[in-house]
């Protein structure tokens, strides 16, 4: 190895990430949706699809596996599927991988994106009414991330103890939906790509290293986004007590009454995944957010874990 020089499998498939990025062919002009979904089938994204088309004909691309049955439901409900990069070595989680995707697929192009999640987001009304006037960030939660102790732990293995701390009376903001004008919401993915290069390559490439690259990056102002509060546009409801919230009229209910277009982790709370699957799910089978993991996911998950505590040479 050359004097000097740094070895990190993280900072290696950046290298060959922001290149795909470069290469990935934008979404048309205008409003767009954009997720990644491998690992997915029609019956896990369908909530997803069917509820957003009630609401939005624009432009929308899903990151997906090569199953022909869900590539050909996507065709029927005019969202476009994206093959998923295949990495030369080492890869990290695929909540890291999806802001390669979202960068490429958005791009500098005029317009508003929403960058979310899939599996468990739904829309009930227009997602850009009204139109953003900047980046978005979504508040989660009304209690600040240092009573968060797995976005505090990512923050902690990523930034360090004395800069988690910084940011404990901040307010929790989700990554899992971020809405602004296209070249924004890209520029934003590609900086949580490189903030999450700080650390050893199995602690950026993991499952929260996203989250906590995204709250550094808006608290630390390191890119400029509008704060928003929950049950506005978005409603994050993982943290809400289940019986604040209702489904009336083939809609979520917010605690306060309101509707919210953007729906996220309702199938956190049972009540709502099975009416909302009822309402959404397209006849599919009704797919359970927990499922029972092989003895190879088992160890694969304690393998990742062991390595995020081995010493990496920097």
């Amino acid at each position: 190895m050359r004097r000097g020089a740094v070895r990190s499998h993280y900072l290696d498939w950046l290298a060959q990430a922001l290149e795909v990025g470069r290469r990935t062919e934008p979404l048309p002009d205008g409003d767009a949706v954009v997720g990644y979904a491998t690992g997915y089938d029609a019956a896990d994204i369908a909530p997803f699809v069917l509820s957003l088309r009630a609401v939005f004909d624009g432009p929308v691309a899903l990151v997906v596996d090569a199953d022909p049955d869900l590539r050909a439901f996507l065709a029927q409900n005019d969202v476009t599927a994206v093959d998923a990069p295949v990495w030369r070595g080492w890869a990290p989680h695929p909540v890291m991988q999806r802001f390669v995707a979202f960068a490429g697929l958005l791009g500098d192009r005029p317009g508003a994106g929403l960058a979310c999640d899939v599996r468990d987001v739904i829309f009930q009304a227009a997602p850009f009414s009204p139109a953003p006037h900047g980046l978005e960030a979504f508040i989660e939660a009304e209690t600040p991330l240092a009573d968060h102790g797995f976005n505090m732990k990512y923050l902690r293995a990523l930034f360090g103890e004395a800069q988690a701390a910084q940011l404990g009376d901040k307010p929790c903001l989700c990554v899992g939906t971020v809405l602004g004008p296209r070249a924004e919401v890209a520029r934003l993915s590609r900086l949580i790509l490189s903030l999450a290069a700080t650390p050893r390559s199995e602690i950026g490439g993991a499952f929260g290293a996203d989250q906590a690259a995204f709250n550094m990056a808006i608290h630390q102002g390191l890119t400029a986004a509008i704060l928003r509060p929950n049950y506005g546009r978005a409603a994050t409801l993982g943290l809400t007590p289940g019986e604040a919230l209702g489904f009336r009229d083939g809609q979520v209910v917010n605690p306060d009454g309101t509707i919210s277009p953007i729906v996220h982790q309702h199938d956190r709370h049972p009540h709502l995944d099975t009416a909302v699957h009822d309402r959404w799910g397209g006849g599919l089978e009704h797919r359970k957010r927990v499922r029972p993991k092989s003895a190879g996911q088992k160890l694969a998950k304690l393998t990742a874990s062991l390595r995020r505590r081995t010493p990496e040479l920097r």
